[in-house]
């Protein structure tokens, strides 16, 4: 079973690019042969590509370490060497690049796309090209530009539509099988989901979203009691959130209280979290607590604002008016989000692509000397 992680520190680095060959022609019958240096190959990028199939970041942890290959040097006979091949690191849809050094952020993998990270360095030029009508046999070919080098810290945010939040034994984890094809563990004793479980709800109309549970929030949380924060960062993405309260007997608080005790833990992690669009549910219909008075509930959560929605996962009471009213938020989410997008394409000149690598890449630096040579030195007569 993979573990689940979300948090890696990698390093990595581009290729050198190989130096140019400083060879002369040596065959029969031609006489001042002259240069035929080829050139270096050129480094392999480092690239990174989005891959919904992945839900980890443990493969990045076991191997931190990730270098493209280097070019090849040049031969004789005009031969340039081989360029070296890519490093290709492919990263759940979610994944945050961010640069360990200056702590800027490179930039977020939001789709398949391929995104150019550090670019090779360039292949030396044979002595081939350095041939003048005063300087006949030139004797020297440029040295491989050297590749760059990156650490990065990546941190992985589940891309949902509804987050799931709720005490431990809330029902998140029967809501979502309820409603979806994902199966989380669900047992008919206390415990609390250890690691975050997503789940695509299927509609009418070829509509759809996806819905993330993620584990249970406590008391304190945002000070470290029990799992602590460390999970509220997967839904920061979420269009709406979904406050999932126990309406059963065995619940330690009411209702009430246990909106507004998850509305502060959310607040005190991230103010932006009590902005986004909220539904409040009631669960566990099929085992209400009969001293519970709906009515007043409702009422009650009215004064603040707040629509109250009572479910049963279970019996699958109320969810089909629920699912339409989370879908009609995503949408309107959805389309916002697209607005936004478009204007940033836009405004965004140089987006990070295959034209080059990102300036965050530090150059390992050529050898005292050498730097001349790439700006095509002559040679002395």
């Amino acid at each position: 079973m993979v573990k689940f992680v979300d948090t890696a520190h990698v390093y990595i680095s581009s290729g050198h690019g190989g130096p140019g060959c400083a060879s002369f022609l040596r065959e029969k019958f031609v006489e001042f042969g002259g240069p035929n240096g080829g050139d270096g190959g050129k480094g392999g990028d480092v690239l990174v590509q989005g891959d919904h199939s992945l839900t980890s970041l443990q493969d990045l942890r076991l191997h931190p370490h990730q270098r493209a290959k280097n070019g090849e040097p040049g031969m004789g006979k005009q031969k340039s060497g081989k360029a070296g091949e890519d490093c290709l690191i492919k990263l759940p849809l979610g994944t945050i690049l961010v640069n360990a050094e200056t702590d800027e952020v490179v930039f977020e993998v939001v789709d398949e796309s391929l995104q150019l990270v550090l670019k090779g360095g360039r292949g030396g030029l044979g002595n081939q090209h350095f041939k003048t009508s005063t300087n006949q046999a030139p004797r020297h070919a440029q040295p491989g530009e050297d590749g760059q080098e990156m650490e990065l810290y990546l941190e992985l945010k589940i891309m949902a539509d509804v987050g799931l939040v709720g005490f431990p034994n809330a029902g998140k984890s029967t809501f979502i099988a309820s409603v979806s094809a994902a199966r989380p563990k669900i047992a008919d004793y206390p415990f609390t989901t250890l690691t975050p479980n997503l789940g695509v709800v299927q509609m009418s109309g070829y509509r759809s979203f996806v819905v993330a549970d993620i584990p249970g929030i406590l008391e304190g949380a945002h000070l470290g009691v029990g799992l602590g924060d460390q999970f509220l960062k997967h839904i920061q993405r979420t269009k709406v959130l979904a406050f999932l309260l126990d309406g059963s007997s065995f619940a330690a608080k009411g209702p009430l209280e246990t909106f507004e005790a998850l509305y502060n833990e959310l607040e005190l992690f991230s103010e932006d979290l009590t902005e986004k669009p909220r539904v409040v549910l009631l669960t566990k219909l099929d085992a209400l607590n009969p001293e519970l008075n709906l009515k007043k509930l409702e009422k009650a959560f009215a004064k603040k604002g707040e629509r109250l929605f009572t479910i049963s996962s279970v019996a699958k009471t109320g969810l089909e008016e629920l699912l339409e009213e989370l879908y009609k938020i995503v949408a309107q989410g959805r389309s916002v989000e697209l607005l936004a997008n478009q204007e940033k394409a836009k405004s965004q000149k140089h987006p990070v692509g295959r034209k080059g690598g990102h300036k965050g890449g530090k150059g390992l630096g050529l050898k005292e000397g050498d730097e001349d040579l790439l700006d095509q030195p002559e040679d002395e007569a």
